[in-house]
């Protein structure tokens, strides 16, 4: 299925043709050759840490209940670290001063690549306009879920318990 219609050099039609075995989205205009690689995005996203418990949040086009890690797009020429530090600080209000790096983990469903760090933050959350609310989740209380996010959210509470 083409995702991409249109050639962003030429402007041609794009058409699904095999590349190295795989069908992608190709532009077959004398001169051009355009390929659509659809290489998943890099996405950060934070464990934000604050007097014992995990701050979730709840985007504004998220359903009630659904809640979820501070995560933004890596943008061009800033460092994984610095980017996760931007959005604590976009979308909490929150200037934290590190993140220490959790490990990356695929998100076939929306094609990402998520880079994972947890951020101990201190002082007074100021949602910005993408988000609807915060919950505060004890870290004893914290439960992984199966995708997205959830491995690393599980793989912090395993070193957790690991290093106690």
């Amino acid at each position: 299925m083409i995702k991409a219609h249109f050639c962003p050099q030429c402007g041609n039609p794009l058409q699904s043709a095999d590349v190295d075995g795989q069908f992608r989205p190709r532009c077959d205009a004398a001169g051009c050759g355009y390929i659509h690689w659809d290489n998943p995005v890099p996405v950060v996203a934070a464990i934000v840490e604050m007097d014992g418990a995990v701050i979730l949040a709840r985007n504004r086009a998220w359903p009630e209940h659904m809640f979820g890690l501070i995560t933004g797009f890596l943008e061009k020429r800033e460092t994984p670290d610095a980017a996760i530090l931007r959005e604590v600080q976009e979308e909490l209000g929150l200037n934290a001063a590190a993140a220490h790096f959790i490990g990356y983990y695929p998100f076939f469903e929306m094609n990402q690549l998520i880079l994972a760090f947890h951020v101990p933050a201190r002082g007074e959350i100021v949602l910005n306009e993408e988000l609807a609310a915060i919950k505060r989740v004890p870290v004893e209380r914290l439960k992984p879920w199966t995708i997205g996010t959830g491995p690393a959210v599980r793989d912090w509470l395993a070193n957790r318990a690991s290093a106690a």
